[in-house]
C-alpha cells in the first residue's frame, strides 16, 4: 500500500526543504511507503530553488504553477497525481510534526475510520493567539450546528483520507476554502470524520503565517452556501 503526501507550499523558502526532509524521515506503519507530492504554487521568494535539490528523488514529485492560485489550486492538482491508497495532507510550513503521522493512519490501517483528522484542540498547541482560537471555536461551533457533527477542529491541516473516498468528491472552491469545502462535502455526504489528538505549534505572521481575517471570514460564508445551496456547488 502506499501513501501519497500532499504538501502545497507558497513562499516557504525557510521551511519547505525541513519539512521534506522530516516526511521522508517519520517511520510510518508497515505495509505503506511514501510519495511525496509538493505543488509550488507560484513561489516569489526562492522555495522553487529549494525544491530543486529534490528534483531527482524518485519518493518525490515536484509541480509548479506559474502564478500563484491559491492553496486549493494547489491541493486539487495533487490530489489529481496522487497515487496512493491513503492521502494525507501537510502543510509547508513547521506548524505540523510529521511525527503525528503514526496515529494519524492507524485508524485507517485498522479497520476502524476512513477518515481522520488530527485535531490540535485534543492534542498540545503552543503559541495560538487567542484571537485564532475564538474563530476556530466559532467555525467549529457553526459546522456542528449546521451538519449535525461532533468534531472539534475541521481547520486542521492533517487530514488523511482514504483515495477512493477522495475521488468521489469535487473540489470547486478557490483560494483557502479546501478545508472548508472537503470537510461540508463529507458531512453531507453522511461519512464520519475519525478525530486523533495531534501536536501544534503555532507560527506568527512575522513567521510567515498567512491567513488573515478576510481568509477566516471567506470560508465562514462558504460553510453556510455548502449547507443551504449545495445545487450551485
Amino acid at each position: 500500500m502506499k501513501l501519497s503526501v500532499i504538501i502545497p507550499a507558497y513562499n516557504e523558502k525557510n521551511t519547505v526543504a525541513s519539512i521534506i526532509h522530516s516526511i521522508l524521515a517519520v517511520q510510518i506503519p508497515s505495509p505503506l511507503e511514501k510519495e511525496l507530492i509538493i505543488v509550488d504554487d507560484g513561489s516569489t521568494d526562492g522555495t522553487k530553488e529549494e525544491l530543486q535539490q529534490f528534483q531527482h528523488d524518485p519518493r518525490i514529485k515536484i509541480f509548479f504553477h506559474e502564478k500563484n492560485q491559491g492553496k486549493t489550486a494547489a491541493v486539487r492538482l495533487g490530489i489529481k497525481q496522487a497515487t496512493g491508497h491513503i492521502v494525507l495532507f501537510q502543510d509547508a510550513d513547521l506548524e505540523y510534526s510529521p511525527e503525528n503521522y503514526p496515529q494519524l493512519l492507524r485508524p485507517i490501517l485498522n479497520g476502524e475510520a476512513v477518515i481522520v483528522y488530527g485535531s490540535r484542540f485534543l492534542g498540545k498547541i503552543k503559541n495560538m493567539a487567542w484571537i485564532n482560537r475564538l474563530a476556530n471555536n466559532l467555525s467549529m461551533f457553526t459546522i456542528n450546528l449546521l451538519y449535525g457533527s461532533q468534531i472539534t477542529d475541521f481547520h486542521t491541516c492533517f487530514k488523511v483520507i482514504k483515495k477512493d473516498i477522495l475521488d468521489k468528491i469535487p473540489i470547486t472552491s478557490e483560494r483557502f476554502s479546501f478545508d472548508t469545502e472537503i470537510t461540508a462535502r463529507l458531512l453531507r455526504k453522511g461519512y464520519a470524520i475519525h478525530e486523533v489528538p495531534i501536536s501544534y505549534a503555532a507560527r506568527s505572521r512575522a513567521e510567515g503565517k498567512k491567513i488573515t481575517w478576510g481568509t477566516a471570514i471567506e470560508t465562514y460564508l462558504f460553510l453556510l452556501r455548502y449547507r443551504f445551496f449545495p445545487d450551485q456547488n
